[in-house]
């Protein structure tokens, strides 16, 4: 189902589900169920009908990064030396195959792909910067940017409430 189609079957009751969902994701649905005002039967209905159609894709922890020990974010800009179908799609599988990348977009701009990258430290980063970013041969140019502090992070999407 295409996305737009997706939003206009959205009305009051689902997209008042979905901003709770987005930072409440444990709620039991009979509490979600009595703050969008339904009974618990047809609220748990409409959220496995949001999980079966793709709109909640899925359920997870966010992390303290530096409780984990990954206290060091990087933005990765990279540029890929020609624009053939093949570079990028061999570049997007060994990005995505790289636990340390934990975004990846394809982008316009001065660059191909911007990265997020977690890792513990600057010498990890090093090291991961010099035995496999630079390693993979349609690499042309990378941009490294230290993130000093996130100031936003892991919110909720802005859904519209009306169409």
């Amino acid at each position: 189902m295409k996305w737009w189609n997706m939003l206009e079957r959205l009305d009051d009751f689902d997209r008042r589900i979905l901003k709770i969902l987005q930072t409440e994701g444990r709620m039991p649905n009979s509490e979600l169920a009595e703050r969008v005002g339904l009974s618990p039967t047809p609220c748990l209905r409409r959220v496995k009908g949001l999980e079966r159609s793709g709109v909640i894709k899925s359920y997870r922890a966010i992390l303290d990064r530096k409780s984990v020990g990954l206290g060091l974010t990087i933005l990765v800009g990279i540029k890929v030396d020609g624009h053939r179908d093949d570079n990028a799609q061999a570049i997007q599988k060994a990005l995505c195959a790289m636990p340390e990348v934990i975004e990846c977009h394809l982008v316009s701009g001065e660059t191909d792909f911007l990265l997020q990258v977690a890792v513990p430290d600057l010498e990890s980063y090093e090291k991961f910067l010099l035995g496999t970013l630079l390693k993979l041969p349609m690499v042309k140019d990378i941009r490294s940017n230290v993130v000093i502090r996130t100031v936003k992070e892991n919110v909720p999407l802005p859904l519209p409430d009306r169409l």
